[in-house]
């Protein structure tokens, strides 16, 4: 049985919660650098009011009832390569391993798959993370290629693992 979640637009009072599940290095380690670590207040602020501008939303808050456990979001990619897209996604700790990043990864394809514009969804995963691949693996991603030494993370060269899910419309 899948989890109960629901993704929704993101909302000033989420900031809190937002914070306390964002400052976490074990979250940081996972994620592209322009993620701030330490994440403060002021971080889930402003990212609460960027994603407030975003037409269509593009970003959204994974919610259990009313508890904020993660966040979800897609980048259109440009020119030749419009009708791709790149997701994105993190889980609060205490949430890892209840199924909700699968659940939320498959609720934004159905999304993206319905709007009809995009073909062709894709995320990263550093070399290290087993558990986002087999996240991405359950939710009928395959590895289309490992870029070998393609990033730079902790000081470290590191490969960056390129999943990909081909949605028909």
């Amino acid at each position: 049985m899948s989890p109960h979640i629901i993704l929704r637009p993101w909302q000033r009072q989420d900031a809190q919660a937002l914070t306390a599940i964002a400052n976490n290095k074990k979250i940081w380690n996972q994620v592209r650098d322009r993620f701030p670590s330490p994440y403060t207040m002021v971080d889930a602020l402003q990212w609460i009011a960027f994603c407030e501008k975003q037409q269509p939303l593009q970003q959204f808050c994974i919610a259990l009832g009313s508890q904020v456990v993660g966040s979800i979001g897609w980048i259109s990619q440009e020119d030749v390569a419009r009708k791709s897209a790149e997701i994105g996604y993190f889980i609060g700790e205490q949430y890892w391993g209840k199924g909700y990043a699968t659940t939320a990864i498959n609720a934004l394809t159905q999304h993206l798959a319905s709007e009809g514009q995009l073909v062709r969804l894709f995320a990263h995963t550093f070399a290290h993370n087993k558990a986002s691949m087999r996240v991405l693996q359950k939710a009928g991603f395959y590895l289309e290629s490992i870029r070998r030494k393609a990033a730079f993370k902790n000081g470290e060269i590191i490969d960056d693992y390129v999943w990909v899910k081909l949605i028909h419309h």
